[in-house]
């Protein structure tokens, strides 16, 4: 009973604490948003999908849906992702022969989505802030690693079982590009000792986030949008986001208190835990295990397992870096299998689940091996 009371009061306390931080991303995202970098990261991958998904015309609405919602998704953008996600997925299904069966490029637009290409993890951001971690965005590196890899496995499996050319050109000259930062960050770090790390870590983020903030605004500049206006739409958006989850967090983290107070979840983790000992590694990822094994199934269920860990053993523990890790890795499978296919009334799904699962598991491996490395 008290594990019940308090993980309602402290869902209630993390939502309220959350609107202010939320309210100012969201403003802040709506200001990018109106000042035209979806638009920019949209004429930038046009070529790229135009090559993986060849079935789709040149200049068909869908690819300009598509790239939409992933840019809006890389911004962190979630409130315009899913409908521009659910628009894509209509345009796709409008070139479909059949109906029911997903099309080959359904099914890679879909595990890209689920794969998460997550450029500004908010949200993450936001629940490190108010559950007391030194540095909140000092997870930017790992995630965006770790996100790249899920990504990355995400459309290798796709385009193995539908034999896309990864040898075009413009597709090769497209992840040469993405892999070289990835790569450079890699080689920058290797470099550095692990306190010299950490502090890298979170100079480069603070830097690169502060940056796009600068540019955002200058955007608004140039393009002569109202920045106040756009702020104040985005800002009450948060502020109805933080109300919003109120409901659907207080469910999970007293269900996940009950869980954790009753023992059953400590007697799985322990299971676990003498297994990885057995074999001889180190256990300490098993503490963030839950959030991982939720991921696939749940967003809201990671969401706040990952909380529930970071309260638990603390943000700035192990366990805490490596949940909010875990949770900017990849998207919740299938639950965008349920959406995007159910609102184009698409019953069998092929491949998707496979290759969604695929992406997953590369990411939540990344996820591990990238705390190690970098909080280890």
């Amino acid at each position: 009973m008290s594990a019940l009371f308090s993980s309602s009061k402290t869902a209630f306390e993390i939502s309220l604490g959350l609107t202010g931080v939320l309210s100012l991303w969201l403003g802040l995202m709506k200001i990018a948003e109106r000042s035209g970098f979806i638009h920019l990261l949209t004429r930038f991958l046009t070529p790229l999908f135009q090559r993986l998904m060849p079935d789709v015309p040149t200049n068909h609405p869908a690819l300009g849906a598509m790239v939409m919602n992933i840019s809006a998704n890389a911004l962190g953008l979630d409130n315009a992702a899913t409908p521009l996600g659910i628009k894509a997925m209509q345009a796709l299904q409008s070139l479909n022969p059949n109906k029911e069966t997903a099309s080959n490029a359904q099914i890679l637009f879909l595990v890209i989505n689920t794969s998460a290409v997550t450029l500004f993890p908010i949200t993450i951001f936001t629940y490190r802030a108010e559950l007391g971690a030194t540095n909140p965005t000092d997870v930017f590196i790992p995630i965006l690693i770790a996100t790249y890899m899920s990504t990355l496995a995400g459309i290798l499996a796709v385009a193995r079982v539908q034999k896309i050319n990864l040898l075009d050109k413009v597709i090769l000259a497209y992840f040469s590009f993405f892999t070289l930062i990835i790569a450079l960050i890699l080689g920058y770090f290797s470099t550095l000792t692990k306190t010299q790390m950490l502090q890298q870590s979170a100079l480069i983020s603070h830097i690169i986030l502060f940056s796009l903030i600068i540019l955002f605004l200058a955007g608004a500049v140039y393009r002569r949008v109202n920045a106040y206006d756009a702020f104040i739409e985005g800002a009450k958006e948060g502020f109805s986001t933080a109300i919003t989850i109120i409901p659907y967090l207080v469910a999970m983290l007293v269900a996940i208190g009950v869980f954790r107070a009753s023992g059953s979840l400590h007697l799985i983790e322990q299971s676990v835990r003498h297994l990885v000992l057995f074999i001889g590694m180190d256990d300490r990822f098993i503490d963030a295990l839950p959030t991982a094994l939720m991921k696939p199934f749940s967003g809201s269920g990671a969401r706040a397992m990952m909380i529930d860990t970071m309260k638990t053993h603390g943000a700035d523990s192990f366990a805490g870096h490596m949940a909010a890790i875990v949770q900017g890795s990849t998207e919740t499978t299938f639950y965008v299998l349920a959406v995007y296919f159910g609102a184009v009334g698409v019953k069998n799904i092929r491949h998707a689940a496979a290759c969604g699962i695929i992406a997953d598991f590369a990411g939540i491996l990344a996820a591990i091996l990238v705390t190690y490395w970098f909080f280890g």
